[in-house]
């Protein structure tokens, strides 16, 4: 039996198919020590068991980068290039967020992002969301998230 940290890598490799899309982060560790040089937040979980059953990841960044991510001059892993070097974010791009099956509809990814989102507040002037949803699932908790947290949430949608 799978442990529920496989099952996440699974389902993370199964959903967003970073490796046949350049576009796309893939979280490898060079990747989480950037995120985690930008804020602790970027990475965030619940753990059940013997696991994860959520993960969010947020990468935080400024207005300008956020406005080159919304018009397709750059993708996420550009977006986290140019958000390393910067010293003040006030924008907090919603990248990701799993939940393994039989813990989805219970809030739990909106419950983790909005705590990571306001742990990132407590150091940043965070003014605004956003996004490039994968699923309606996913918009919808965007848009949770941007209520809840009352920021605006700005879109990046698929060609």
């Amino acid at each position: 039996m799978p442990t529920n940290f496989e099952r996440m890598i699974r389902l993370a490799e199964e959903f967003f198919a970073t490796k046949n899309d350049p576009e796309q982060l893939d979280v490898t560790p060079e990747v989480m020590q950037q995120l985690e040089q930008l804020h602790p937040a970027t990475l965030s979980e619940e753990v059940e068991g013997d696991g994860p059953v959520v993960w969010v990841l947020l990468i935080p960044t400024s207005t300008a980068v956020m406005n080159t991510f919304l018009t397709g001059e750059i993708g996420e892993r550009e977006l986290l290039k140019k958000s390393v070097s910067l010293k003040i974010f006030d924008a907090v791009y919603l990248c990701s967020a799993l939940v393994l099956p039989e813990f989805r509809q219970q809030g739990r990814a909106g419950r983790v992002a909005i705590s990571a989102v306001k742990a990132i507040q407590k150091d940043h002037p965070v003014k605004q969301l956003f996004t490039w949803p994968f699923s309606t699932e996913g918009e919808r908790l965007a848009e949770q998230i941007s209520k809840q947290l009352s920021l605006p949430l700005l879109k990046r949608y698929h060609p």
